[in-house]
């Protein structure tokens, strides 16, 4: 051994950070992460500390320490409900102790030293790394989901593997890198990216954890994009001494509460919920026959664990040659024979109630193999099932609300939605600062006339295109008619929204510029019939804007009227126009 892992190893330490659900500040999780490696026996980092125990062939022998101490250690934190995550060096599959480990002591022994059931642990496997390392990922990952155990990516989106991996992993959770969450708020980029990732993770069943949350904008937005968990300074740097991780963190609920953005998420009627009782994972296999014969409505029943956690389902048919077997019924009531319930679990789709009806729809059909459903869960925990009627009940009157109240050609909401956005930023304007925004086109008609619709409609389209991937997905978009557009933001100070709404217009002009033909970009005109049938040059497309502000002292009886001028204003400026109302 080319170094003294004994006197290595007696100096380390595990602090634990918790990732905490974002919905409701409980605590979900919590990260071990090493300490007091620095300067031990010469280390001068984490990573150098497992490229010599790699190197030395050592990796496994120190991993199976590590985790003795960091269960250890968790055991004592003691609150029910309440995951590990332990990070694995994927290289680890390369030892030769770990392909020969049957004289190791294994991880079901420690769970078991340390009454530490399976469902507490969660495998951390980085996606950044060497190739060697990134090449084990997948195998890793194999491993430990074969044996029940549940996996995260770390660091997702560092790595080369990218979508590929989220796409072959079948891991349980993706942990989104420090990297794209520093000042997301302010990086469009960065945002667009991980709610991608978010929206890509929640179809194929898994959940998102925002890494490295520092401020409260970072959480907003984190929040606003559909991350499931959030860890990060902002709720909790690493804590060496346990007693001072929470079950809850107020901080959560307080941001919450103090938020004044409207969340836009679709939820459903609850009376679509239909309460099925669960039974527990360790219910016996007699008390499973007699809810089968007293329940005979359905032929599945949702399991949990001891927390109330959604499980999955045991279906009847699968134990029925047992139930109908005076063997199989003398069997179940000898207490004697222990036969469990996860023998007969099969897994089944099940979707967070935060995610809002459409991604709901969405995943369902996208992951649907049977008629059965899909179960719906809050913080993890079985709140009840959606049956497959009901899910054809939600999905034709959602595409009869969208038909109804959206335009036809660019599919943003319409009038309606408009002048409900508007009337309750008056009724709220006590409690929010609204900006509406109206976008008007300058010499559509011209353009119209020269190029014909089929231009006119790209060039909208161009516009709502626009809209939607500048502004943030908490701005309520929407396609008044023709060539007029309305924007409404909540929550934003005005010079953010300004700047923005500037950079808009200028994006415009030169994107529509390739609707002409070489000449007239040349020109930077047109000639057309004005309406009064004269000739006359008409300068290339360009957009009019013009930027209302709704907040606790406005006076909304001047509405209309200060909108009108507004918008008569913008037409004789190349800037947005604005006023307070």
């Amino acid at each position: 051994m080319q170094h003294n892992w004994q006197n290595i190893i007696k100096n380390l330490d595990y602090a634990f950070q918790p990732i905490v659900h974002i919905h409701t500040g409980k605590t979900y999780a919590v990260e071990a992460l090493i300490r007091n490696v620095i300067g031990n026996n010469g280390l001068t980092s984490i990573n150098d500390l497992f490229n010599q125990a790699f190197n030395d062939n050592y990796l496994y022998e120190l991993d199976l320490t590590l985790r003795e101490i960091a269960l250890r250690k968790f055991s004592y934190i003691g609150y029910d409900n309440l995951k590990l995550f332990y990070n694995l060096d994927n290289r680890i599959i390369y030892d030769d102790t770990f392909k020969n480990d049957e004289k190791s002591p294994t991880l079901k022994t420690l769970m078991n030293k340390f009454n530490i059931n399976k469902n507490d642990i969660c495998f951390e496997l980085s996606e950044k790394g060497t190739s060697i390392e990134q090449n084990a990922m997948s195998t890793m990952i194999q491993k430990y989901k074969s044996k029940g155990y549940s996996i995260a990516i770390d660091d997702f989106g560092i790595g080369v593997s990218g979508l590929k991996l989220l796409y072959f992993s079948e891991a349980n959770i993706i942990k989104l890198d420090r990297f794209f969450i520093s000042n997301i708020d302010q990086d469009q980029k960065k945002k667009l990216f991980c709610s991608s990732i978010i929206e890509m993770a929640h179809i194929m069943g898994m959940t998102v954890v925002a890494e490295g949350i520092e401020t409260k904008k970072e959480f907003y937005t984190c929040r606003e994009i559909g991350a499931d968990f959030v860890q990060g300074y902002l709720i909790q740097k690493p804590q060496v001494d346990i007693t001072k991780i929470k079950k809850n963190y107020k901080i959560v609920t307080n941001l919450i509460d103090n938020d004044k953005r409207t969340n836009s998420t679709l939820r459903f009627d609850n009376k679509y919920i239909k309460k099925i009782p669960a039974l527990s994972i360790n219910t016996s296999l007699y008390q499973l026959f007699i809810h089968f014969k007293e329940e005979t409505q359905n032929n599945f029943v949702p399991i949990v664990d001891k927390n109330g956690n959604f499980l999955g389902v045991v279906f009847e048919p699968d134990i029925k040659k047992i139930s109908y077997s005076q063997y199989g019924l003398s069997l179940a009531q000898n207490k004697t024979f222990s036969s469990s319930l996860k023998k007969y679990l099969k897994p089944a789709l099940s979707v967070e109630i935060s995610w809002g009806i459409d991604k709901i729809l969405e995943i369902y059909q996208m992951n649907a193999t049977n008629d059965l459903g899909i179960f719906i869960t809050q913080s993890d925990k079985y709140l009840g099932f959606i049956n497959l009627n009901s899910l054809l009940t939600l999905s034709y009157k959602r595409n009869i609300e969208i038909a109804t109240n959206q335009n036809p050609l660019t599919k943003l909401p319409g009038n309606n939605q408009i002048e409900k956005f508007i009337s309750n930023s008056i009724n709220d304007q006590k409690k929010k600062t609204t900006h509406i925004i109206y976008f008007d086109f300058n010499d559509f008609k011209p353009f119209n006339d020269i190029y014909g619709f089929r231009q006119g409609d790209r060039a909208i389209l161009i516009f709502a295109e626009l809209l939607q991937k500048r502004y943030s997905k908490k701005s309520f978009i929407a396609h008044i008619g023709g060539d007029d557009f309305f924007v409404g933001i909540q929550g934003e100070n005005f010079e953010d929204i300004y700047k923005l709404t500037s950079e808009i217009q200028n994006e415009f002009s030169n994107s529509t510029k390739n609707l002409y033909n070489n000449k007239d970009k040349e020109n930077q005109f047109i000639i057309a019939k004005d309406r009064f049938g004269i000739e006359r040059k008409f300068n290339l497309l360009t957009v009019s804007t013009a930027i209302l502000e709704i907040n606790s002292h406005s006076d909304i009886s001047s509405f209309d009227y200060i909108i009108g001028k507004l918008k008569k204003l913008s037409k004789t400026s190349k800037s947005p126009v604005y006023a307070s109302l």
